[in-house]
């Protein structure tokens, strides 16, 4: 088995992270550090170490999908001492990890899974997995500001890909509005960086779906574990099937 699939399957990471722990010398196969990522591993002999610590495959998967609250970072290390989500899900004994990212400010909607392989497909960009978020923004966008949004803004170094947004309410007299975004991107905050670049600032964020994966009525800082149809979905990704919403 390819190195990076080993450590995905073992639950450490994707297989995307997994290639970036082996060029960054984390990675050793039975004391000898690995630098190749096309090294293949003996799965009944060779002894996989990451950060000197053995992992061994995974045999259980775990499949969940978590509300998370605003005030937690979704990455493994953090230097700030901030929670963490998997600081939510610490009576799962299996070591699972959120499939993509939340910013520290956005709630909402996050899968975790144990699963490398399915993480490694939604989260590619080929696959172009719809997101939806509900936003809550200063000002109401304009029919222009809207057509802008939704064909693509340059934003750092890169020009989005075409989006949805639908404004649901307006305030007028508080000079706010909410909104319907989907996008299949997963840049750094960019569903932020997308409203400041129309001139309509983020108040509050949450992401509502994930493919056909509904956050529904869980409550902040709770989860659950997808239903056997949901499982079905993450999986047929393995067997790639666009995805519409």
């Amino acid at each position: 088995m390819r190195i990076n699939k080993y450590i995905a399957t073992s639950g450490v990471a994707s297989r995307r992270k997994a290639e970036e722990l082996i060029l960054q010398g984390r990675v050793s196969v039975n004391g000898k550090k690995i630098d190749s990522l096309g090294y293949q591993v003996d799965e009944k002999n060779d002894i996989v170490y990451v950060d000197e610590k053995q992992i061994k495959l995974e045999e259980k998967k775990i499949y969940i999908v978590l509300n998370k609250p605003e005030g937690y970072i979704t990455t493994s290390k953090d230097q700030f001492g901030r929670k963490n989500v998997i600081d939510l899900v610490k009576d799962i004994k299996e070591r699972i990890y959120p499939v993509g990212r939340l910013d520290y400010e956005t709630s909402g909607l996050l899968i975790m899974t144990n699963d490398g392989d399915i993480t490694y497909k939604i989260t590619h960009p080929k696959y172009e997995v719809n997101k939806v978020y509900i936003a809550s923004v200063k000002g109401i966008p304009t029919d222009k500001e809207i057509h802008d949004f939704e064909n693509g803004l340059e934003i750092d170094d890169y020009i989005t890909s075409k989006a949805s947004l639908k404004v649901v309410k307006k305030d007028t007299i508080k000079k706010y509005s909410v909104c319907r975004v989907i996008i299949h991107e997963g840049h750094n905050r960019q569903v932020r960086k997308m409203f400041d670049a129309i001139g309509h600032p983020v108040m509050n964020l949450k992401r509502v779906q994930e493919g056909k994966i509904k956050l529904g009525d869980l409550k902040p800082g709770e989860y659950r574990h997808l239903t056997k149809e949901e499982e079905n979905y993450l999986k047929s990704f393995l067997n790639f099937e666009k995805d519409i919403i």
